[in-house]
C-alpha cells in the first residue's frame, strides 16, 4: 500500500466507525477507529520510510512523532485508540464510550494528518 492509500483507508474506516455506532453496533464502530488510527500511523511512517508492520512498530511510531513535535495529545489519542481495539474484544465500552473514543481518533488523524511527508505528487512506497 502506499501512503495516499492508508491516508485514505484511515478517513473511510472512520466513517463506517461512526455509521456502525450508529447503527447499533459498537463492537464494530470500535475496530473501525482503531483501523483508521493504525492506518494514519501507517501513512505517516509510510511517508517517512519507518517500519510500520507490527503493532510494536505502530507504538514506535507514536513515541517518535511526540519526540519530533512535542505534543503529548498524540500519545493520549493513540491510548484511545488502543482502547478501543480491545472494546472489540471485550464488549464493555458504553455506546458513549465509543462515541468518545471515535471523537478522539478523529482528532489524531486530523493531528497526523499534517505529518505526513508528501514528496511530490508521488506516494513513496511502504518499506
Amino acid at each position: 500500500m502506499t501512503t495516499l492509500t492508508y491516508q485514505d483507508a484511515a478517513r473511510h474506516l472512520l466513517a463506517q466507525g461512526f455509521e456502525e455506532l450508529a447503527a447499533g453496533d459498537s463492537r464494530q464502530a470500535s475496530e473501525k477507529g482503531w483501523g483508521a488510527a493504525a492506518q494514519m500511523i501507517k501513512a505517516v511512517a509510510s511517508s517517512r520510510g519507518w517500519k510500520h508492520n507490527t503493532h510494536a512498530s505502530l507504538y514506535r511510531v507514536i513515541d517518535r512523532l511526540v519526540k519530533e513535535t512535542g505534543d503529548k495529545g498524540i500519545h493520549l489519542r493513540f491510548a484511545t485508540a488502543n482502547a478501543l481495539h480491545q472494546n472489540f474484544y471485550e464488549n464493555w465500552g458504553s455506546t458513549d464510550y465509543v462515541a468518545g473514543g471515535l471523537a478522539e481518533v478523529r482528532g489524531l488523524l486530523d493531528r497526523l494528518e499534517p505529518l505526513l511527508n508528501h514528496q511530490g505528487t508521488e506516494p513513496v512506497p511502504t518499506t
